[in-house]
């Protein structure tokens, strides 16, 4: 099977459930979408949808796991807002 440029297929997703109480739709949208944000997968869409070269691959990888460093540091000094 094939796929155009920028398509994943279901298999790539993660499965993540949203529980609707009293017909309250926009409320399960607004979690869903912030799970989804949180899963990462708006970031994984955008980035399928072009080329990334290696060196910005290495850099964006170096970017995100100086930040995950970070955080955890911060939560290890008791850190909050």
């Amino acid at each position: 099977m094939y796929r155009k440029k920028g398509e994943m297929s279901l298999r790539e997703f993660s499965s993540l459930e949203v529980t609707v109480f009293h017909n309250d739709i926009e409320q399960a949208m607004r979690v869903l979408k912030k799970k989804l944000q949180k899963d990462g997968l708006f970031r994984r869409l955008k980035a399928k949808r072009s080329y990334e070269k290696p060196s910005e691959c290495r850099r964006r990888k170096r970017r995100e796991s100086e930040r995950k460093r970070r955080i955890n540091s911060l939560k290890g000094s008791g850190y909050s807002r």
